[in-house]
């Protein structure tokens, strides 16, 4: 379900939820919308920050206070930092800004499905030989332990969860940093190379996290 009172917004995220293969209902009002997800059987929720009937946050707080669960995304033209901080604290499970990318919205919206169709986080992570267990933080590849910042397990967890895929820069530092992507910082790509290396054991191993030029990153079995 899309709750958004702009209709060429809607629209837009209709025609490319629907190109994705979602099956989409939107609806234009927040008592509209809480009254659907209230009774509904929805797999996720993408909900506009600011509605002229009822603040999203409000629809968000109420829905976790009935104890729905269902996977909600906020959308938001709000990017400060304290108002994502405040969306997920409401209950919220992911956040995009205003204006968004329909390819990144659909990844977000696919990774919140499979979290949570598996009844929560998955025990483990595999991509080859390379595993992460969400629980315990571990990181092994080949038998091996490697340690690794935090900021570097948060990107490995994004790149396995997406594996396969090409994540861009900004899908990176969006959910691993919290804020805006801006495309005069580098940080992605330092810290990603400091975890390439670390993941090849410092070259004693195959790659595994390739750079796609003028797009991104990929992780797979072996490059």
């Amino acid at each position: 379900m899309v709750v958004e009172d702009d209709q060429h917004v809607a629209l837009e995220i209709h025609a490319a939820l629907e190109d994705y293969g979602f099956d989409v209902e939107c609806v234009p009002t927040g008592h509209h919308g809480l009254l659907r997800a209230l009774n509904g059987d929805f797999d996720v929720v993408v909900l506009d920050r600011m509605l002229p009937d009822i603040d999203g946050l409000s629809i968000l707080s109420t829905l976790r206070n009935v104890g729905k669960r269902t996977p909600v995304l906020i959308l938001s033209a709000l990017g400060a930092v304290d108002e994502r901080v405040r969306g997920l604290r409401a209950g919220g499970d992911d956040y995009m800004t205003k204006p968004f990318d329909g390819l990144e919205l659909t990844a977000r919206l696919n990774a919140l499905l499979r979290r949570n169709s598996s009844g929560g986080e998955p025990s483990l992570l595999c991509v080859g030989d390379l595993t992460l267990d969400p629980a315990t933080r571990v990181v092994q590849r080949a038998g091996q332990t490697l340690e690794l910042q935090p900021r570097e397990l948060a990107l490995l967890e994004f790149l396995m969860r997406h594996a396969g895929q090409v994540v861009t820069r900004a899908m990176l530092f969006e959910s691993v940093w919290n804020y805006p992507f801006n495309t005069q910082t580098n940080v992605v790509d330092m810290h990603i190379s400091n975890l390439r290396r670390k993941v090849s054991c410092n070259g004693r191993l195959p790659a595994m996290i390739v750079t796609v030029r003028s797009a991104g990153y990929i992780i797979h079995a072996e490059s």
